[in-house]
């Protein structure tokens, strides 16, 4: 197949300029001028060629709750609904699993970054088009008196991702949700070459809990009958907090950052040059009703990536519309950048640049046409944007 248009992305994600792409099967082999090509034997398009999209966030196992949850409540109100209305019939947690699975690949996305407290999705993901990294998270809720009987639990998840032959880390849920005592454990599963995942400043009672001791965040173990004796205020960030009791040996993702500051970048690259900070815009909004501040991750040369989050928080699985929504809210965020968050500094933050993420000769990285009936050449991405998988 030979394909043109008048913006293709470049391999290293960073500009748009006239290309023909050529593959064979999947595989692209050639990337070459117009003028090289006798134009009848190339396929012209209007729109943006570009690689398969990366969801560096998602939830899988949770597309059963679409609509489930109310929107604006806040993390605390959010995580009991969750909590209270996610055990159901298995056939529905199944078949939600696998439309879901389904939709994510029809807007594009090619490797999914995705959290799993259970082995629902391992079905789906064995035999899914779509290339899955499982982080197994693993949280004791601040009680050290679940932590033995928690580690044992997500460990035997962990266990049989890893027995299935799919990529799979076990990660620490969030700095709010983990003892020492569990993060010590969880590091002794942790290998050459896994990427590491971590919920991080979403929301205020999380900055709370970690900095004072307090907050809706300790209200809600108590509500729950859970020892708080542990709790205690750090006077530090919940990202420093968390780096203190990490490996800085592998690629980690702090994901939502909605509260994250300028100094907390710093705190990261210092600790970790490979650090990267997934946005889930359609989450933050449904949840808390807030954007993080791009500027900041903008000024602090950090490496951004998309993620979805799950159906619990988001109306979709579209990379297309967490970058739709970011344009509308931060429109200073300009349509490259979001083009490189959405596809190669995924794929790098998921150890999966070598094949995926950019339309580099040699990969098979999946083929995008981003499309609008009102622009032949995209400036933007806005309401009638579209994204159609070629490849």
């Amino acid at each position: 197949m030979k394909i043109s248009s008048q913006q293709v992305l470049s391999p290293d994600g960073s500009s748009l300029s006239p290309k023909v792409l050529v593959f064979e099967g999947k595989k692209l082999v050639s990337i070459d001028e117009i003028e090289a090509h006798d134009p009848t034997t190339v396929q012209f398009v209007d729109g943006i060629l570009c690689p398969g999209f990366i969801n560096t966030h998602c939830h899988l196992e949770l597309s059963h709750m679409l609509g489930k949850v109310d929107t604006g409540t806040g993390l605390v109100d959010f995580i009991k609904q969750v909590v209270t209305q996610r055990n159901v019939d298995e056939v529905i947690i199944q078949e939600a699993i696998q439309h879901a699975d389904a939709e994510m690949y029809q807007n594009g996305i090619q490797a999914v970054g995705d959290i799993s407290n259970t082995t629902d999705t391992l079905a789906t993901k064995s035999k899914s088009k779509i290339i899955y990294h499982t982080f197994v998270e693993f949280f004791d809720l601040y009680d050290n008196n679940l932590t033995q009987a928690e580690f044992a639990k997500y460990e035997n998840v962990w266990k049989l991702y890893k027995k299935a032959n799919l990529l799979a880390t076990a990660v620490p849920h969030a700095p709010y949700s983990v003892t020492p005592q569990l993060h010590e454990q969880i590091l002794t599963l942790q290998s050459e070459n896994d990427v590491v995942s971590i919920h991080n400043q979403e929301t205020p009672s999380e900055i709370a809990f970690i900095q004072e001791g307090k907050g809706k965040m300790v209200d809600f173990y108590n509500e729950f009958s859970l020892d708080t004796s542990l709790i205690k205020g750090h006077h530090i960030s919940p990202l420093e907090h968390a780096v203190r009791q990490m490996s800085n040996k592998f690629n980690t993702l702090f994901v939502h950052n909605t509260l994250t500051t300028a100094s907390d970048i710093e705190t990261a690259y210092t600790w970790n040059n490979n650090s990267f900070f997934v946005t889930c815009p359609n989450a933050n909004l449904y949840i808390e009703n807030r954007l993080p501040n791009y500027s900041i991750f903008q000024n602090g040369n950090a490496r951004m990536t998309i993620g979805t989050d799950s159906l619990t928080s988001n109306w979709q699985l579209s990379i297309l519309d967490e970058m739709r929504s970011i344009q509308k809210y931060a429109s200073y965020v300009s349509l490259i950048e979001l083009l490189k968050w959405g596809t190669i500094n995924g794929a790098e933050a998921l150890n999966l640049q070598d094949e995926l993420g950019s339309l580099s000769i040699g990969k098979k990285p999946g083929l995008l046409l981003i499309k609008d009936v009102n622009q032949n050449r995209i400036e933007t991405i806005g309401g009638s944007t579209q994204v159609e998988r070629i490849l």
